[in-house]
């Protein structure tokens, strides 16, 4: 008898550990992107995110690293009420939590950066 009582108090307690714990783990998602450009006789000719597509779950805290290897860009998702600008060769983390489930896009605001390709979408389920 004494050794079923501490078994149930020993699942009681495992159980109960897992509910508050379990729930209150922040998830964290990491992304690593480089953001760069080409040029043709002066011309920017196209702009580039190296990820073209970002996955994750509502409520995860989102951290993305992009790091700038030729001009100048920004990152921006409007939703999130994300804009920061990523200087030449200086890795730059952005954090956010997706608290909104859908479909965002993310893009250079740049000049024509956004229009000649330089987005990705962050899809939160």
């Amino acid at each position: 008898m004494n050794k079923t009582v501490a078994l149930v108090a020993v699942v009681l307690v495992l159980v109960g550990g897992y509910m508050y714990y379990g729930k209150n783990q922040v998830t964290v998602r990491e992304f690593s992107m480089t953001s760069w450009m080409e040029m043709k006789d002066d011309v920017v000719t196209s702009a580039y995110f190296s990820l073209g597509e970002m996955k994750v779950k509502k409520g995860d805290t989102v951290r993305i690293t992009v790091t700038n290897t030729a001009g100048i860009h920004d990152f921006v998702i409007d939703e999130f009420d994300v804009q920061k600008e990523t200087p030449l060769n200086e890795p730059v983390v952005i954090e956010f939590v997706a608290d909104k489930a859908g479909t965002f896009e993310y893009y250079c605001s740049k000049y024509n950066h956004r229009q000649i390709g330089q987005r990705g979408n962050l899809i939160v389920e």
